[in-house]
């Protein structure tokens, strides 16, 4: 899907043909529309590619006066039971004629919320200033996700006090995954900003290079709060696979009680079902006296037990 906007003040919007001074945003694109938007816009074709494999690490490249900026952002997998948090990488891409691309696997525009309605307005209306939007919009969105990794550890510490499997484990084990993940992401987007700031012919004003260092804090906390994150759900599940032990053993201790209190009354009743003089076996109250030891020999088991606090 291609999808072109162009600038109208500080606002965009959608317009039929590609023209200077607009933003081309490609979803998922096919190897025809980016071979045909190659020669058109006179780019690199591995600069419309390169963004498009999910392995791909945030860096800058030029080529022949183009600049390509590859920028790792969060993304939320409903589909993804195990790890839900990704992130997946983003190409920007600085073209002729003050012309800026964006190519990515999903829609940036939804995705980090650019769209009219649900964006502030855009401070400079150039591609350097929307691809500082891009920047801050991203560091953003790692920070929302973060905390809401942040909430859902919660609600699983809550239901691991008294958990005696290992599902809830696996949970924590999956957001622990999404965090190295936004760590691994944070850091390298980190080392692409840096180097950013320090490439003059990209001719950032003074407002771009505050906005520019803006977002390499707010992209330094998300890596921090990332860290912390992980750190505490790592000696969560620590703790917690200990208590789940506890919980098994705790089980395990009162079964085995309760089947060593029922023995007792078993053991008298098998005793009295054997074929031999026994005492009291003449007599019209045998049977109460029969379930009369039984009961207290399983009560005498169960103070016992009791006092020694093992109930």
């Amino acid at each position: 899907m291609i999808q072109v906007f162009k600038w109208i003040g500080s606002r965009y919007a959608p317009v039929e043909d590609i023209e200077p001074s607009c933003w081309v945003n490609i979803v998922n694109p096919s190897r025809m529309e980016v071979e045909k938007l190659s020669a058109e816009l006179n780019i690199p074709l591995d600069f419309l590619t390169d963004p498009l494999d999910a392995d791909e690490r945030s860096r800058i490249e030029t080529d022949e006066g183009v600049l390509l900026i590859v920028l790792r952002i969060p993304d939320y997998d409903e589909k993804n039971s195990e790890v839900p948090f990704i992130t997946i990488p983003a190409g920007i891409i600085l073209a002729k004629n003050d012309v800026l691309i964006t190519v990515c696997s999903s829609d940036i525009n939804e995705l980090l919320e650019l769209h009219i309605g649900k964006a502030k307005s855009i401070p400079n209306a150039s591609k350097t200033g929307f691809f500082l939007r891009i920047f801050l919009r991203t560091a953003l969105l790692y920070l929302k996700f973060l905390k809401e990794i942040n909430r859902r550890t919660g609600e699983i510490e809550k239901e691991l006090q008294k958990s005696l499997k290992n599902e809830e484990l696996i949970r924590l084990l999956n957001l622990e995954k999404s965090l190295v993940f936004f760590t691994t992401a944070l850091k390298s987007n980190e080392l692409m900003m840096e180097r950013l700031l320090k490439i003059k012919t990209l001719g950032l004003n003074e407002d771009d290079e505050d906005m520019l260092e803006d977002v390499i804090v707010e992209n330094k906390q998300a890596i921090e709060m990332a860290n912390i994150y992980s750190n505490i759900l790592s000696g969560m599940m620590d703790a917690f696979a200990s208590v789940i032990s506890n919980n098994l053993n705790a089980v395990m201790k009162i079964l085995t009680l309760i089947t060593i209190i029922l023995m007792l009354p078993t053991l008298i009743v098998s005793f009295y079902g054997m074929n031999i003089d026994l005492p009291f076996q003449h007599s019209s109250y045998s049977a109460l006296i029969v379930l009369g030891m039984s009961v207290t020999l399983s009560g005498a088991g169960f103070l016992y037990f009791r006092k020694k606090r093992w109930f």
